[in-house]
């Protein structure tokens, strides 16, 4: 692999989010490797060593309208000119970055987060639920504008050489979806500074009212409505931890036990954890990275029995997973938690698996078996 020449390409570098850690920990496995993406803030550009290269679309008036302009960063990406590497490797999920070209003699391995949520698996929540204003335009573009960018989705896919994705659940989609294969590798979580906060040897008896937390980007697609509404049927504390547009619409279902802290540093998150006894996942995502963080603090993770959550909540274990996305079948789960004892050292140990390190030598040994056989064939 020393050998090959790589280049890196991602959809945008914008906040710091899983998405953006992912591609800090390939930037990690290949510190040689440019970084090609459509926009990236001056802070990500520092943090990752200058290695990140963007174009027109970085700029005025282009970098205001990014989010509503899938169309542009499609052919930008599509007529990037990677011809001087041996391998490309894109990392995505919402965009763009697999719309890269490559040549016979080229290797492209994809990341992939997610098929974009608002062509496939999510379109119906994302009319419903838009997580941009004004949602009048936005229902309006995705009605006008999905199809023939889904059929354009498709056909990059078909193009990739190997996808990689970051859990089974979208292992599951991108078959369904691309109709392609994939290996699975689990993005990297900083579990670290939260297995600081997980008392050692321990454990964790749920009490008859327990504090439950959240934290994360309030936005609709979490579905924050409906831990809201259990803890405000059970009376029970709750504390969302975030900003976000969905923040308005929450409050205003919020009953007296739930606190809004909006944004807070990690010294006063982690206060807020230390009294916590349960973490609540109502939505169905991707991955998640909150409530693996929550795992490595050792909090049991109460979750939606879909998506990511399916790959490290373990029934009784290090949490309890609830079958249908409403208030009343998590109010009986949460309900059921009363009294149960979990061990804390089994909690955060189920988290081990998902440390950086781990990741990049999963990936690193993914994209050798990529390359050895490239040079079979």
């Amino acid at each position: 692999m020393n050998r090959s020449r790589v280049a890196l390409v991602t959809d945008w570098i914008t906040k710091t989010g899983g998405g953006e850690k992912v591609v800090e920990q390939f930037h990690r496995l290949y510190p040689e490797a440019p970084i090609y993406t459509s926009y990236c803030s001056a802070a990500w550009r520092k943090r990752l060593d200058d290695a990140v290269i963007t174009g027109y679309l970085q700029h005025w008036p282009f970098s205001s309208l990014r989010r509503f302009l899938p169309v542009l960063r499609q052919y930008w990406f599509r007529k990037l000119d990677l011809s001087s590497y041996d391998i490309l490797i894109s990392i995505t999920g919402n965009g763009e970055a697999k719309f890269v070209q490559k040549a016979s003699s080229q290797q492209h391995i994809c990341y992939c987060h997610t098929p974009v949520h608002f062509y496939w698996a999510q379109y119906d929540e994302y009319l419903t639920r838009p997580s941009m204003r004004p949602y009048w335009l936005v229902r309006l573009g995705m009605r006008l504008l999905v199809k023939p960018l889904r059929k354009r989705d498709y056909a990059a896919a078909q193009k990739v050489d190997h996808f990689i994705a970051n859990s089974t659940s979208i292992q599951q989609d991108i078959k369904k979806f691309y109709d392609c294969e994939s290996t699975v590798v689990f993005p990297p979580i900083d579990i670290e500074q939260f297995i600081q906060l997980s008392p050692r040897g321990e454990k964790s008896r749920i009490p008859k009212v327990p504090n439950c937390i959240w934290w994360g980007r309030v936005v609709p697609a979490k579905r924050l409505d409906v831990a809201i509404e259990a803890c405000n049927q059970l009376k029970w504390p709750l504390v969302i931890i975030g900003d976000g547009p969905d923040l308005p619409r929450l409050k205003s279902l919020a009953g007296p036990t739930v606190t809004f802290t909006g944004y807070v540093d990690d010294e006063k998150r982690n206060v807020f954890i230390k009294k916590a006894d349960l973490f609540i996942f109502p939505s169905k995502e991707d991955f998640g990275v909150a409530p693996v963080e929550a795992l490595a603090a050792g909090l049991p993770v109460i979750a939606y029995e879909a998506g990511g959550a399916l790959d490290y909540v373990k029934p009784d274990v290090n949490g309890l997973t609830f079958a249908e996305q409403t208030s009343a079948s998590l109010q009986s789960i949460l309900s059921a938690t009363i009294g149960k004892t979990f061990l804390k050292n089994e909690i955060t140990r189920s988290a081990a698996q998902f440390s950086s390190e781990r990741f990049r030598n999963d990936i690193g040994a993914c994209i050798s078996r990529c390359e050895d056989k490239k040079k079979v064939s």
